[in-house]
């Protein structure tokens, strides 16, 4: 910002984590639109080589990182057939080192799961602006990453369409855990319902993983698609929001809304809602987040009011979404719960894609490794990874005992 107040024009430097997945993708779309205003130093990937290829041409990174060191040779095969001269680096410390490297200013954190917690932390150690897609940091490790936020004076901005729109609700002198001096009565978190909203329960022991990776509003990956359509991934959720607004439990609210359309709400002590709307497109508070305070075209079409049929809201039933309630359960307890029920998830899911177990059974293994677990104190993230690896030795034990 210059002396009269007006914010002056920066070229902001980015790191894409997970690029290949659809946030990255969609990072690396809204960055396309505007080349005076952005410029990629990294990208990184997994498994997707090809997605990967494309995804450096489209952005000419200065590096690629591969996760899997495996996949090494049959990449630069891949990225010198297309003259791509990026370097390419490979492994963990490499993912670390180009969130924390001083040319970058921006870090979307897009990779999946608990993978994405060290390179997140990373970035926010080093005082980066963090773009935060990767919910399991927060899930993983809530307390322990917040006082670094505070500590290393990183700035962290929620790119879940859900978290970044009570973002935008929120009072702009909001105090981080202090509802009360803004008049905040409560969090209104929105979800869909996924694509079993209205099938008979009876069935839900025949759900296919295609079926349940068929979102009806948003477009996903499938370990992401199959948590909506549990709806563990708004119990996931649930918890994030705890600790990015600093709140109480019993400050948010679930509420189903199929059309996905409001994206979250924040309900003042006056009976006041506001409401953050838009298009289900994350190409939305992606664009907020890369340009935060500003706003810029992120290639998405507003709504057209006159085409909308109505606006519909329910109460989550326990007994059809199980796993949010018991990701709220597991917030309750702590740390060591929402590490632990974060980590059997992921290996159910796995576990439910690959076939091995029914959609109904991912509940089953989440709720035995809740009760199961040791509900310890969590003081380092040494401690949280091990804590993390504990349960899913645990969880892969009972996905056996289910086969």
């Amino acid at each position: 910002m210059d002396g009269l107040g007006n914010y002056v024009d920066i070229m902001r430097t980015i790191t894409v984590l997970g690029a290949t997945g659809s946030i990255g993708q969609n990072t690396i779309d809204v960055i396309s639109r505007h080349p005076d205003k952005f410029r990629v130093f990294a990208i990184t990937g997994h498994a997707n080589l090809k997605a990967l290829v494309q995804l450096a041409m489209q952005c000419s990174p200065r590096y690629i990182v591969l996760s899997d060191p495996n996949t090494y040779t049959t990449f630069i095969s891949l990225l010198k057939a297309e003259n791509c001269h990026s370097e390419v680096l490979v492994g963990a410390k490499a993912l670390e080192d180009v969130c924390s490297a001083p040319e970058v200013d921006t870090v979307m954190s897009a990779i999946v799961g608990a993978a994405g917690l060290l390179p997140t932390l990373a970035a926010v150690r080093a005082g980066k602006r963090v773009l935060l897609a990767n919910k399991e940091s927060l899930v993983m490790s809530g307390e322990l990453f917040m006082n670094a936020v505070r500590e290393y004076k990183a700035e962290l901005l929620p790119i879940d369409s859900e978290h970044n729109a009570i973002f935008q609700c929120l009072p702009h002198d909001f105090e981080y855990g202090n509802l009360d001096k803004s008049g905040i009565a409560k969090i209104l978190l929105t979800g869909s319902g996924g694509p079993f909203r209205t099938l008979p329960s009876e069935s839900f022991d025949s759900i296919t993983p295609d079926q349940a990776c068929a979102h009806p509003t948003w477009t996903m990956g499938r370990k992401i698609s199959v948590d909506s359509a549990s709806m563990m991934n708004k119990g996931l959720e649930f918890i994030e929001a705890k600790w990015l607004f600093g709140l109480h439990e019993n400050d948010i609210e679930v509420v189903l809304h199929p059309q996905s359309t409001i994206h979250s709400m924040v309900q003042y002590t006056d009976g006041s809602v506001i409401a953050q709307l838009g298009n289900p497109d994350m190409r939305t508070p992606i664009a907020y987040g890369l340009s935060f305070p500003e706003r810029i075209n992120s290639g998405v079409d507003a709504v057209d009011f006159s085409s909308l049929c109505d606006f519909s809201f329910s109460k989550p039933d326990e007994a059809r979404y199980p796993n949010l309630y018991l990701a709220i359960e597991a917030c309750k307890q702590g740390q060591a719960a929402t590490t632990a029920i974060n980590a059997a998830n992921e290996v159910a899911v796995d576990a439910f894609l690959k076939g091995q177990i029914k959609f109904t059974d991912i509940a089953k293994v989440n709720q035995q490794a809740l009760q199961k677990t040791d509900l310890i104190e969590l003081t380092s993230i040494v401690q949280v990874l091990e804590h993390d690896e504990e349960a899913r030795s645990l969880a892969r034990e009972l996905v056996r005992k289910l086969n």
